[in-house]
């Protein structure tokens, strides 16, 4: 899958972990979209990485599982940067 695939997938994944996990992250969904895309390649590059998994295909489960799951790591993460102190 080339890097556009992985554009795609990014927002859609970013998209899905908004909906996951609602709450107030900083940036709202233009932000929240551009997380996705970077949670995406980046879950996808420890998927290949550390678990060998098969990311050549855009409908592969695991491609999307993978994506999902770095969208939403990235995206807590981005959530505990930008957190308003009280």
């Amino acid at each position: 899958m080339g890097f556009i695939g992985w554009i795609v997938l990014g927002l859609i994944a970013g998209a899905i972990a908004k909906a996951i996990k609602p709450g107030e992250q900083g940036g709202g969904w233009i932000a929240t979209l551009l997380l996705g895309v970077v949670g995406a390649v980046i879950g996808g590059w420890i998927g290949s990485a550390l678990f060998d998994v098969d990311i050549s295909s855009f409908w592969s489960l695991s491609t999307w599982l993978l994506a999902i799951g770095g969208s939403l790591i990235v995206l807590v993460i981005w959530g505990l940067l930008t957190r308003k102190r009280a």
